[in-house]
């Protein structure tokens, strides 16, 4: 029960999310493809997210897909971990430590 939702990397700059819909609906339902773009330029950074409608379809696009060529790379499937969770606990601490920190300091003598 409840989608999968898969990270992507590796993928042509040449690729569109359509291209990605096309090749993930082979392993089943795909509910949406998110390329992910550089904010600055717009240009495509080489990765993104594609929802799968269950977790049996997620887990066969990773066998299906993890390591494939597509378009001439060899993409890399993987289960995307949710970012709510990895904010608790430990997360808090290392991104505490890379804000305060000496190296700030360090930099503007």
């Amino acid at each position: 029960m409840g989608t999968m939702r898969l990270y992507v990397g590796n993928i042509s700059f040449k690729a569109t999310e359509d291209d990605l819909r096309e090749l993930f609906s082979q392993a089943g339902e795909v509910v949406s493809v998110k390329l992910i773009t550089d904010a600055a330029t717009g240009r495509l950074r080489g990765f993104g997210f594609v929802e799968m409608s269950s977790d049996e379809d997620g887990k066969k696009a990773i066998t299906m897909f993890n390591g494939k060529q597509f378009m001439d790379r060899s993409i890399v499937v993987n289960e995307a971990k949710p970012q709510e969770k990895r904010e608790h606990g430990g997360g808090f601490r290392q991104r505490s430590g890379g804000f305060g920190g000496g190296r700030g300091r360090g930099e503007r003598r």
